[in-house]
């Protein structure tokens, strides 16, 4: 199928003048007038004129033909009207509704169809009406599936799942909890861990250039390499000043680790962009390493808190939301962007990557962290009595605050 690049507004023009022209030209005069068009168009000129006239691509073919070979005959047989090849849906009304059922099986079709379980491509429905008893073409297949208004789409995420009625409450609360902190000039950041990475060479998604025929070669089974293991980059973006840390483990991404990330970040980098700090709000995803039922985050928060001396507030995101949290869409999907294409052979490449990922403005600093962060850490009763935790008015499971301890 041609792709037609000319704009949309040209094409709608074409078709508004070949309306009111249609039923005043005769045969021959309709093919040369839409070739003239399509000749001042240039490239893409035929296949525009086509989708604006509904005329054949061998019309418009022919009447650029007459007019290099026959520009000045006059007269000629001009077919009487109703003449020509009828419309296929004319011949068989049932088509129509035919092709719906195969492309909606789901709603419309027989649950029994082979292709409510295949890619449903023109060639593939063509076939199956064929076998129906309907003599049509995937070129015919495609022209009536725009005219049904169906078109090429591939999923979108949209659903969230169950949505908490405090969803929205917790979004303004969060908003103003920010605006708040960043108008006393205290920290702001955002929290949470990307998509683990198998170390090795494995496929990456995306393209980038190589010399033509010399494609990167990569495993074809995506098998974890014991030896070299896996990539774990828990992430801080600060939200004020636009700029990122994160931390790449090799063991396990559990509460310790997350923190320990905290850490790192906050003497590296927030100590230096807030001297005078005394508070640090954190906004995080419900689960995970950072979830807010999690006891060792708790604990390892009222140690960081100790360590720096600031009093730690944390805003969790409803559940079902935790794309909201600005690292996805400030820093993580640059980082994705950067490595698109290229096999994250070692620890040291996913740490260059994510350090030299610069665009609007971030810039990010990244190290490898090789502690060993074990799982299945209980944190007991006791233990938890020894956190000053302050849960805030509202909706205290998510929102909540924890000072140092007195010394």
């Amino acid at each position: 199928m041609v792709v037609c690049m000319i704009p949309a507004a040209t094409v709608e023009t074409i078709r508004r003048k070949y309306e009111v022209l249609a039923p005043e030209l005769n045969e021959r005069a309709r093919r040369l007038w839409v070739a003239s068009e399509a000749e001042a168009l240039g490239h893409g000129g035929l296949a525009a004129v086509a989708r604006a006239t509904g005329l054949g691509a061998n019309t418009i073919r022919r009447g650029r033909r007459d007019i290099l070979h026959e520009p000045c005959r006059a007269g000629g047989r001009v077919r009487r009207r109703g003449g020509g090849r009828k419309q296929l849906t004319d011949d068989v009304p049932a088509l129509l509704a035919a092709l719906e059922a195969l492309v909606e099986p789901t709603t419309r079709g027989d649950p029994r169809s082979s292709l409510r379980w295949t890619c449903k491509s023109t060639r593939k429905l063509a076939a199956e009406l064929t076998a129906q008893g309907y003599a049509i073409s995937h070129t015919k297949v495609a022209q009536l599936l725009e005219d049904l208004g169906y078109s090429l789409q591939s999923p979108r995420k949209t659903k969230e799942g169950a949505s908490h009625p405090d969803r929205d409450a917790q979004f303004h609360y969060i908003h103003a909890q920010v605006k708040a902190w960043q108008h006393r000039g205290q920290p702001v950041v955002s929290v949470d861990t990307k998509k683990k990475e198998l170390i090795g060479d494995f496929h990456n998604a995306g393209r980038e250039y190589q010399p033509k025929g010399h494609p990167e070669e990569v495993r074809v089974y995506d098998f974890i390499d014991k030896k070299l293991g896996k990539g774990i980059p828990y992430g801080i973006y600060d939200q004020t000043a636009n700029m990122g840390w994160v931390s790449v483990g090799t063991d396990h991404d559990t509460a310790q680790f997350a923190v320990e990330t905290l850490r790192r970040w906050w003497y590296k980098m927030g100590i230096t962009a807030y001297a005078e700090a005394r508070e640090l709000l954190i906004t995080a995803d419900g689960g995970g390493s950072n979830a807010s039922r999690s006891r060792l985050w708790k604990l390892e928060l009222q140690r960081l808190s100790d360590d720096t001396g600031l009093t730690i507030q944390v805003c969790h995101f409803p559940p079902g939301t935790s794309k909201w949290n600005k690292i996805e869409h400030r820093m993580f999907c640059h980082i994705t962007a950067n490595w698109r294409g290229r096999p994250l052979v070692s620890h040291e490449v996913i740490v260059n990557l994510i350090a030299n990922t610069t665009t609007a403005g971030l810039t990010i600093q990244a190290e490898l962290d090789r502690g060993t962060y074990p799982t299945g850490i209980k944190v007991t009763d006791k233990q938890m009595e020894s956190v000053h935790l302050f849960p805030a008015d509202f909706h205290g499971d998510w929102n909540y605050s924890i000072k140092p301890r007195p010394v």
